[in-house]
């Protein structure tokens, strides 16, 4: 009996053995097969996505509103391209046809409300611009065909410009429009990685000392420090043998090696800088570069002063004058002793000839770039002196308006302290929502929850803010503390509904609260979307996109406007995170809009989905 007992086990294990085997030997056809069918099922999706958009492209050239329809028609173009190069050219030309037409609309707008506003002031205005929706469609149409591209350039450097654009591009160190678009394009192949068709497109801006072109060789610096260097050795040549160079263009020549991405000119009036990153580190250049700056600054700051009355520069004396104090101690640890000396010789003759405002003009703020800010400690006293020196309350709440901005930068509670000491009550209103709105903001970027939380039930915020603080708390607690995540989504939706019905926040409230319980409870998305797509709905305005909150305080000496992206607000996310799961059912939430311009919105995020599906990690 033992004998037969081994020889069944034996015969079991080894019948086991070669099952085993075969299952082993199957898979490779079973992946074959099922990687087959995956690539059909892809195959067939992106068709679909396809024929959602030439659909939607059949719509949106009937679309009432000129700004939709060519914004629709060239996001269409831009998601067909890589499936149909063919049909986006002809969506690229449609709605460069719509948006000639919208912004010609536009600027007669704006001429208009300028008109009236001089009327009724007088002679002042103050206006925001439009949208340049040529601008947004040659970007996107350059990013796939650079001869498309060139072709919106020619038509929009033959048409009339702007007025009010035209006037802004007259400051010192600004590209005209057709330039600064291109520059822009090319700024957009550069974040895109192509550094090669972004130089070519952007050769034609880059013989020009301005603002534009020097801060795309500095991004350019980052990838291709040979080639950003060349080009700017170009331009200092170029410069040095320039009539017209004056202290300005040796000014903006120097942002290149001393503060990339900030940028200081001067007028008559005053001074103005330009700053396009946060942290203002010096190029490492070689030495050869930097004494080829300083030989062409030289030239151009030692050349004599023009006669009475014929000065054509941007500058002017003071300018001179403020330029070479900016830049002479770069000259004295550097360049050669000689030049040094016809510097500080010419600053002094210069020094008799300036006005009273630029001998005068703060140490800090002429030096800002170029050495460290002093503590602000020591600016905070300053100001809580200067209180206790001040004569009148207005002088009192200008300082304490002061103190309030810096410490609610640095996402300081103080502020709100400071804010309270106000004795106006009309500005101290209006500074308490600023600053409540500043502070929570900044407690939600450091993930402070608590201090985000007690802003909402104590601070002067709006349900709209509300709502955005609680529905990013809730994704920063998502993994640490799901149930406490739940209730302040709970608390988010309630904040929501507070909104009127007809106003557009509620629906971005709502989309909101549906990205934050993707995070937290992925079961109630569907759901939280389709009340977002029944808000929107019933309110007018309301267009998917370009989410925001703005913070605005007025008041007499202080002004400040601050926007806030809030993509949380925008329907193209939630859109395309639920093409992903289900992309008929997606298709379906989408069509219950009503609006053509969220309805827009919507359907390309989906086909975007499909058609550029992201990578996994």
């Amino acid at each position: 009996m033992k004998q037969v007992s081994l020889l069944l086990y034996l015969f079991v294990f080894v019948s086991v053995a070669q099952a085993q085997s075969t299952e082993t030997k199957q898979p490779p056809a079973k992946t074959a097969a099922k990687s087959a069918q995956a690539d059909l099922e892809l195959k067939e999706r992106r068709a679909k996505a396809r024929s959602l958009l030439v659909s939607l492209s059949t719509d949106a050239r009937t679309f009432h509103d000129q700004t939709l329809r060519a914004r629709s028609l060239a996001r269409i173009a831009d998601a067909l391209w890589q499936v149909d190069p063919e049909q986006g050219r002809l969506l690229f030309r449609k709605a460069w046809e719509a948006a000639e037409v919208a912004d010609q609309e536009s600027d007669r707008k704006l001429q208009e409300e300028i008109s009236q506003q001089k009327t009724r002031t007088g002679g002042r205005f103050a206006v925001n611009l439009p949208p340049n929706l040529r601008r947004e469609v040659l970007r996107l149409a350059a990013r796939h065909d650079r001869p498309l591209g060139e072709e919106f350039l020619e038509k929009l450097r033959l048409q009339k410009l702007e007025a009010a654009t035209t006037t802004a591009n007259l400051r010192p160190g600004r590209l005209q429009e057709p330039l600064a678009q291109r520059l822009s394009v090319a700024q957009e192949l550069l974040n895109a990685g192509d550094t090669e068709h972004a130089l070519q497109f952007a050769a034609p801006a880059l013989t020009i000392v301005s603002m534009e072109g020097l801060n795309f060789l500095s991004n350019l610096r980052e990838k291709n420090p040979d080639a950003a260097d060349s080009r700017y050795s170009a331009l200092l040549a170029g410069s040095a043998n320039n009539p017209q160079a004056d202290a300005n263009t040796v000014s903006l020549l120097s942002s290149y090696i001393f503060t990339p991405h900030l940028f200081v000119t001067f007028t008559g009036n005053g001074m103005s800088t330009s700053q396009s990153a946060s942290k203002i580190t010096p190029a490492s250049v070689s030495p050869e570069l930097r004494a080829a700056f300083f030989q062409t600054a030289s030239a151009i700051l030692l050349r004599p002063l023009p006669q009475p009355g014929q000065d054509q520069s941007t500058s002017g004396v003071d300018a001179k004058y403020l330029v070479i104090k900016r830049l002479l101690p770069f000259f004295e640890q550097s360049a050669p002793a000689a030049m040094v000396e016809s510097l500080r010789g010419h600053l002094n003759a210069l020094n008799a000839v300036a006005s009273e405002g630029a001998r005068n003009r703060d140490e800090e703020s002429l030096n800002r770039g170029l050495k460290p800010e002093s503590p602000a400690a020591d600016r905070e006293q300053a100001l809580l002196d200067q209180i206790e020196r001040a004569k009148t309350s207005a002088e009192r709440d200008s300082l304490y308006i002061q103190l309030a901005f810096m410490a609610a930068n640095k996402g300081d509670m103080r502020a709100r302290d400071f804010v309270s000491k106000i004795e106006e009550s009309e500005t101290r209103k209006q500074a308490q929502a600023y600053i409540d709105g500043e502070l929570a903001k900044n407690s939600v970027n450091k993930k402070l929850t608590d201090q985000a939380l007690e802003l909402v039930h104590k601070g002067e915020l709006t349900q709209i803010q509300k709502a955005w603080i609680l529905t990013e708390c809730a994704k920063i607690l998502a993994k640490t503390d799901r149930e406490k995540a739940l209730e302040i989504v709970e608390e988010a939706a309630n904040e929501a509904r507070r909104i009127e019905v007809s106003d557009p926040a509620l629906p971005q409230a709502l989309i909101a609260v549906a990205n934050a319980l993707k995070v937290i409870d992925a079961s109630r998305v569907w759901d939280a979307t389709f009340d977002a797509v029944k808000a929107a709905n019933s309110a007018e305005g309301f267009t998917g996109e370009d989410g925001e909150i703005i913070l605005k305080f007025d008041s007499k000496g202080h002004s400040s406007i601050n926007t806030n992206g809030v993509p949380e607000f925008d329907l193209e996310g939630i859109f395309r995170d639920l093409a992903e799961q289900d992309y008929d059912r997606a298709v379906e939430l989408a069509r219950g809009f009503q609006a053509e311009g969220p309805r827009a919105v919507a359907t390309i995020a989906i086909a975007r989905a499909i058609l550029e599906p992201k990578k996994k990690k």
